[in-house]
């Protein structure tokens, strides 16, 4: 689900900050790949495993070229520093 996409989301539609997640990356002009949590079969299973990762909450939860970025106070954090669009570019997920 994640090696394959440059960019990785896990979400809930009943989440605030999944959806100020998936608005910034769309804003930046990335196409991410959106696995909404509370819709799908696996759902429950998924957010299991993110847990297992350490990601608390478990939505949103972003990945960038394979790798766990972490949730919003992570990519928020990347963004203001300047450090998110160079990774979307190194992912090939962004060709500004």
């Amino acid at each position: 689900m994640i090696s394959e996409k440059s960019v990785v989301i896990f979400s809930k539609n009943s989440c605030c900050m999944s959806h100020t997640i998936k608005t910034l990356f769309l804003d930046l002009g990335v196409n991410p790949t959106i696995y909404e949590l509370d819709e799908i079969s696996r759902g429950k299973e998924i957010e299991h495993a993110l847990a297992q990762l350490g990601c608390s909450p478990t939505v949103p939860v972003v990945f960038i070229g394979g790798q766990l970025v972490g949730g919003a106070n992570q990519v928020m954090s990347l963004h203001l520093n300047r450090s998110l669009v160079p990774m979307l570019k190194r992912a090939g997920a962004l060709w500004l």
